[in-house]
């Protein structure tokens, strides 16, 4: 039932990422705004925290950081075939 539980809300966080061709050239943002996955990514890896990064773009939600870590998490958990 956890699983159950766990896969929803990670399919409910994933829906906070949009991608449209038309808006910052077609790179993952959150919620049809100009912030991309990759802002929010390159904010935690300078060392700022949520709450400093929520102080600096006050339309991100927490739930908003969340679904950028679990969409790159995402694209960089695939297999490597090897020949």
């Amino acid at each position: 039932m956890y699983a159950d539980i766990e896969a929803y809300d990670m399919s409910t966080l994933l829906e906070r990422i949009t991608i449209n061709p038309k808006q910052c050239g077609g790179r993952p943002c959150i919620r049809g705004m100009r912030i991309r996955v990759s802002d929010v990514l390159d904010l935690l890896a300078a060392g700022l925290s949520t709450t400093e990064i929520l102080e600096e773009m006050p339309d991100l939600e927490a739930k908003d950081i969340q679904a950028s870590l679990l969409y790159a998490a995402r694209k960089l958990n695939h297999p490597v075939l090897v020949s």
